[in-house]
């Protein structure tokens, strides 16, 4: 098990890197200010909150709707990034007001539909009670 999670993990910090090389390749000059942008949280956050948090779905969902949201706000309305800005806000209340866990629950449940079926749900407390007694009672060799 801790063999998989170690490789996992490797290849995941591999593949962030490696993105991480591509971006900057395109810049031709690094700054703090550019690479730690607040920008890059804030688009973050949005994308979790807006497609779904626990679910593998969730954010893909999210990035469609980031980018389609950008492209709209800048090449339709012709608009500065600042009301794309705004925009985000009122997508990510709206959202947050009109459902809890983010979009793609929603559309799971109502559609019954389940793609990737890998979630992650925090564990309850009697979830917890009873994995203790589970292991209380086990015999131990």
């Amino acid at each position: 098990m801790f063999r998989t999670k170690l490789i996992v993990y490797l290849l995941a910090a591999f593949g962030t890197g490696a993105t991480g090389a591509v971006i900057y390749l395109n810049l031709l000059r690094i700054s703090p200010d550019a690479a730690f942008s607040i920008n890059w949280t804030a688009s973050t956050i949005f994308i979790v909150v807006i497609g779904g948090i626990g679910t593998l779905e969730g954010p893909i969902l999210g990035v469609v709707i980031y980018f389609a949201l950008r492209e709209v706000m800048t090449d339709v309305f012709d608009l500065s990034a600042g009301w794309f800005l705004i925009a985000l806000v009122f997508v990510a209340v709206a959202t947050m007001l009109l459902t809890d866990r983010g979009l793609w629950p929603v559309i799971a449940d109502r559609l019954d539909i389940a793609p990737l079926r890998v979630r992650r749900r925090p564990p309850t407390s009697a979830t917890i009670a009873g994995e203790r007694r589970a292991r209380a009672a086990a015999p131990t060799s």
